[in-house]
């Protein structure tokens, strides 16, 4: 497997086209969008930056990865030679099964389709496809260069030989994979949303503050991150995006979101992305300052 193709050029796409290339594999990321396109190299090239200086990686590395990309705006180019073609596009199921349509008509016979979603079933995105025994979730941990694990996800169809490439390939890439089946957020989601979701309960019910929450969950169980910082770092967007998921998925009133949860991201506060959600976010700063409407 050494010719990658990555489709969607955010966050996750170019991480996961940041790991490939440092692996020495020639990777073509793909965007609808040039601008896109240039702020995920320039996203690329300070995070090799800072493993230069963190002594983690050498600078000819650092040259030879950001050598390895290509960036192109035409799918059809984008896939034609690809061994692996690894969509991570936004997480909203109509895109995804219409990526997956294109991508199929155009990808070699041999390869395979891998999407990178949170909580989509992987069995309804290789229904859109030709060859469902060779579609398979890859689930990547954000941020993708530091984080080790890959939630494996086998659809209804997905097949063994299938299955065991993308096992492969992923542990060539120093990462953990584990191989889980296609149920609504998957193994993940299915246990760290319903905490945020249950956080954001605790909070709307007035049981404590943003920082209490989250210093108890902290100091107390030893998470790196409290659940609210960390939903604001995912997105509220995609939070409640993949509870929705859960609860049609499910079918349990346990999987419901929180209505605090809706309205946020009905007003378009939905973390650091859009600057505000339970805290502040100020590009440059890392002070957390919990936002004013909840103090």
């Amino acid at each position: 497997m050494n010719h990658i193709t990555v489709i969607g050029a955010g966050t996750m796409g170019n991480g996961i086209a940041h790991v490939f290339a440092q692996k020495n594999h020639p990777v073509v990321l793909i965007d609808r969008s040039e601008d896109a396109l240039n702020i995920a190299l320039s996203t690329i090239d300070k995070n090799l930056a800072r493993l230069v200086a963190k002594d983690r990686i050498t600078e000819e590395v650092k040259s030879n990865t950001l050598a390895n990309i290509t960036t192109t705006t035409d799918l059809v180019s984008a896939v034609s030679n690809a061994d692996i073609v690894v969509e991570a596009a936004t997480e909203n199921v109509d895109l995804k099964l219409k990526i997956f349509e294109d991508i199929d008509k155009h990808a070699p016979a041999n390869c395979i389709l891998a999407t990178n979603t949170s909580s989509i079933s992987i069995t309804k995105i290789a229904a859109a496809t030709s060859r469902p025994e060779k579609v398979i979730g890859m689930h990547f941990m954000n941020p993708v260069p530091i984080m080790k694990l890959v939630e494996i996800i086998r659809g209804y169809r997905t097949d063994d030989s299938t299955c065991k490439a993308v096992m492969e390939a992923s542990s060539a890439l120093g990462k953990v994979p584990v191989e889980v089946n296609d149920y609504p957020g998957f193994v993940a989601n299915r246990i760290l949303m319903p905490m945020i979701n249950e956080a954001i309960i605790t909070l709307n019910e007035g049981v404590a503050g943003v920082e209490e929450i989250d210093t108890v969950m902290k100091l107390g169980m030893a998470h790196p991150m409290g659940p609210l910082q960390l939903a604001d770092f995912i997105g509220l967007d995609v939070c409640l995006k993949i509870m929705e998921v859960l609860q049609d998925g499910l079918g349990s009133s346990k999987y419901a979101p929180c209505p605090l949860l809706v309205n946020m991201v009905t007003a378009g506060r939905l973390g650091v992305k859009s600057g505000e959600g339970f805290y502040l976010h100020t590009r440059g700063s890392k002070e957390l300052l919990v936002s004013s409407f909840f103090k």
